[in-house]
């Protein structure tokens, strides 16, 4: 029984194929980090913004690209691919920039679906047009919210207010692009109640897909200084796997999951242990659900019945 919306079963049903995402790195920069709101980045950042790092060392899109495909080919055999700008925000500076990265990933074999990652101030009318545009089947732009509770963004230093993540995400669906919301457990002074709201929060709003990351400690980041002063402890798994599952019931039916766990790069992982065992921690939410006979969307169903907008 599939008890939740899952991205490989959704692109499965509608491409008749295996979609596989292909990580890209296109030198974007971040606003949070480049002085013009901050220069200390969100506190759980990395210096490769949750990127490959690859056109740091001055690997061209394309190229990233059929590094990608050819070893994914040896793997999977039969599958079609997603370039998925993912390092830091890639909408952020002028039109002309993002036009630019765009046409180099145009003809590229077997490219069926279009992501591209960025902060809710970065995008625009007229960026909104133009990756709506790009020749793909599907194109998805994934906007990081984290939190939908003012306090806690402040305190992570993310440097936008979930109003400015409700006002891009109105905008950019309305010119055609499908919206997956990236929301964080586990954030600094925020309990299970917490990061259920954040999910509430996105109930209401145009988003047709959610990424769940569980917070871990890098190294070189604000958070490994707090962790390391005993000012932030990270959740368990059994904790993290509790706080997801609940999530899971409450996300709208219609939503799509595009992940449950994320993905640190071992080498700069600090904190949790658990969080390098991603198959684990997925096996442990599916496990939750199975044995509470929980699914996607059942909490949703009650609130909407009896017209209250939290448990």
């Amino acid at each position: 029984m599939n008890r939740y919306n899952k991205l490989s079963f959704y692109w499965k049903n509608l491409f008749q194929t295996r979609i596989q995402k292909i990580p890209l790195d296109a030198g974007f920069d971040c606003p949070n980090r480049d002085g013009l709101i901050s220069r200390n980045g969100c506190i759980f950042c990395t210096l490769q913004g949750s990127g490959t790092g690859l056109g740091i060392c001055g690997m061209g899109l394309r190229e990233q690209y059929h590094y990608w495909r050819v070893r994914l080919r040896e793997k999977y055999k039969s599958c079609a691919f997603a370039a998925y700008l993912q390092s830091y925000s890639n909408t952020y500076g002028p039109l002309s920039k993002l036009k630019a990265t765009l046409n180099q990933l145009l003809d590229l074999p077997d490219l069926r679906v279009f992501c591209a990652g960025t902060r809710p101030d970065c995008i625009d009318k007229d960026k909104a047009r133009l990756l709506a545009g790009f020749p793909a089947d599907e194109i998805w732009l994934e906007l990081g919210l984290q939190s939908a509770n003012d306090k806690t963004l402040s305190l992570i230093n993310r440097g936008h207010s979930a109003e400015d993540f409700d006002r891009a995400c109105d905008m950019a669906e309305k010119r055609g692009l499908r919206i997956c919301a990236h929301v964080i457990a586990g954030l600094p002074g925020e309990d299970i109640n917490d990061f259920a709201d954040t999910v509430l929060f996105l109930n209401r709003l145009p988003v047709h897909g959610i990424k769940i990351h569980n917070l871990y400690v890098c190294a070189g980041t604000t958070l490994a200084q707090w962790w390391q002063n005993g000012l932030y402890t990270p959740l368990t798994l059994e904790e993290y796997a509790a706080w997801t599952a609940r999530a899971i019931t409450l996300i709208r039916p219609d939503i799509i999951i595009h992940r449950t766990a994320s993905d640190p790069a071992g080498a700069e992982l600090l904190a949790p242990a658990w969080a390098e065992k991603k198959n684990m921690v997925i096996n442990t939410i599916d496990r939750i659900l199975e044995n509470n006979n929980q699914h996607q969307g059942q909490n949703f169903t009650k609130l909407t019945q009896h017209g209250t907008p939290r448990l």
